[in-house]
């Protein structure tokens, strides 16, 4: 399993790690510029923002995508 997942850098981070590592380096409005989704703009919380990811798969893709950017 592990030479399977070898080349994927989202391999072993969780949601939370990428959501509190995103509010460190963009903070809850710039994420909001980039994904727009009410959980980053009213009134936003890691928290929240988890409950909502873990639901929607369209909104955790693009939090992915920006967490994978931000690594660049």
């Amino acid at each position: 399993m592990a030479e399977t997942q070898k080349n994927n850098p989202l391999h072993g981070v969780t949601l939370q790690k990428m959501l509190e590592h995103l509010v460190s380096t963009y903070g809850w409005e710039e994420m909001d510029r980039r994904v727009r989704i009410n959980c980053f703009h009213d009134n936003p919380s890691i928290n929240s923002s988890l409950k909502f990811l873990r639901k929607t798969e369209w909104a955790r893709k693009k939090v992915e995508d920006l967490y994978l950017h931000s690594l660049d």
